[in-house]
């Protein structure tokens, strides 16, 4: 293997890792059952306090989405197979 080849699948994993973890980490956007608890997290600083938590995380899986999408495709590159 090229090391060019090893560099990348070791960030390519790591990309993977990210992506998996900023999407379980992100809260639901339905309440489902949560509904009927009459939770009082509805609140104004509670909603603030949400949205910025939620808008870093949606943030940060598109950029790793995206980078998922071009390393795997680079990686495919490198392998020889999409010549």
């Amino acid at each position: 293997m090229d090391t060019l080849q090893v560099v990348l699948g070791i960030i390519y994993v790591i990309v993977c890792i990210g992506l998996i973890l900023t999407v379980f980490l992100q809260e639901s956007k339905s309440k489902g059952l949560g509904a009927l608890t009459g939770d009082s997290s509805d609140t104004f600083y509670g909603k603030t306090k949400k949205r910025t938590k939620d808008a870093v995380l949606a943030r940060l899986s598109v950029v790793f989405a995206i980078s998922f999408a071009i390393l795997s495709m680079v990686l495919y590159l490198l392998t020889g197979r999409g010549i």
